[in-house]
């Protein structure tokens, strides 16, 4: 948030619900990461918060429009997670609707480091994903089949701007040849309300704090398909096997005890029916990350290309099982990364 007219508005915001004296100076600086909100930190006198708005248009290179309302609906996430995982959401202080902005206490970066930096790092944990995968298991158990939070998030719409156009149908367009299947799957996603998703279980959103991972960034929350989150989180696993070949050892075990550690939490559906979901949506998303609205930064030019040729690879089988499908993924890894050995091997 910068300029004088933003930052006006952000502490008349704050005057108004109470968090800030008329009398006080407050240093506000802009915080960066996210494509679709601007945030920022706020320093007044003895305390620090940060506050957000949603943005009509995101911060990509595609042209991605999206409803500011998503403000609300991360404001009633966090207020419905709070009361599951206290410890592991950031607490709400206020929301604003006619200002489209909502103030929570500031996590100090050197208490909560980003679970994607350490990732980025090669600090693979995979205690670390395991955790992640209790807490997502007990916040859909949470939620599963209660009237109340299906009314709550009720946000078909906002979930087909935030993910199903930008994912599903983008990356469609951009695979022709597998705009049907890619179609069955948008369809089958948007169709199923188990549960109220967080939508965005990235490890960007994911801060490692004492108590365990905290979970930022709910946008996108509705109640729908609880194996959307499963398989975004995982989806980054993978991903970073593609970045961090050494690493595959750790990032299938991380794999494994995401799904293992949420697997307990499964009451509202046979569990089998979930992960199939979750093995059906792999492929699609880690194509979306190369092909879709939003791909990821990391990856060069040649690892884009070898992400997308083994995603359609799998997305043009028959639906795999999660283990088979992370083997897979994880072999080729190693075998992209022995090619590269042998390559400078031979080299004068």
């Amino acid at each position: 948030m910068s300029g004088t007219e933003p930052q006006a508005r952000v502490q008349e915001f704050l005057r108004r619900h109470g968090l800030m004296q008329p009398a006080e100076a407050a240093i506000l600086t802009p915080l960066t990461g996210g494509v679709s909100s601007d945030l920022c930190r706020v320093d007044l006198p003895g305390r620090t918060l940060c506050v957000k708005g949603a943005l009509a248009r995101l911060k990509v290179a595609y042209e991605w429009l999206a409803p500011t309302s998503r403000n609300r609906v991360e404001y009633d996430w966090l207020r419905f997670a709070g009361t599951v995982a206290p410890a592991q959401v950031p607490q709400v202080l206020a929301f604003d609707e006619q200002a489209g902005l909502f103030a929570m206490e500031f996590l100090a970066p050197e208490k909560y480091p980003v679970w994607k930096d350490k990732l980025l790092a090669g600090q693979v944990d995979p205690a670390d994903a395991q955790a992640v995968g209790d807490l997502i298991g007990r916040l859909h158990a949470a939620s599963a089949k209660d009237a109340v939070a299906a009314d709550t998030f009720a946000t078909d719409s906002n979930f087909d701007a935030l993910r199903i156009e930008p994912y599903f149908r983008v990356t469609a367009r951009a695979n022709p040849d597998m705009a049907d299947r890619i179609g069955r799957l948008a369809t089958v996603t948007a169709g199923t309300h188990l549960a109220v998703v967080h939508g965005d279980v990235s490890p960007k959103n994911i801060l490692l704090g004492q108590h365990g991972p905290v979970l930022l960034d709910a946008e996108c929350g509705w109640y729908g398909d609880p194996a959307f989150d499963v398989a975004f989180c995982l989806n980054h696993l993978l991903l970073k096997a593609t970045i961090l070949p050494d690493h595959t050892t750790l990032l299938h075990d991380s794999v494994r005890l995401l799904v293992d550690s949420y697997t307990q939490h499964i009451s509202w559906e046979p569990a089998a029916a979930l992960l199939g979901r979750v093995a059906t949506l792999l492929p699609l998303l880690a194509l979306a990350r190369v092909d879709g609205a939003s791909p990821v930064e990391y990856l060069t030019p040649p690892q884009r290309v070898r992400v997308r040729d083994l995603a359609r690879r799998l997305l043009s089988r028959p639906a795999s099982t999660i283990d088979a499908l992370v083997e897979e993924w994880m072999l080729n890894a190693r075998e992209r990364t022995a090619e590269t050995t042998q390559i400078k091997e031979r080299t004068p």
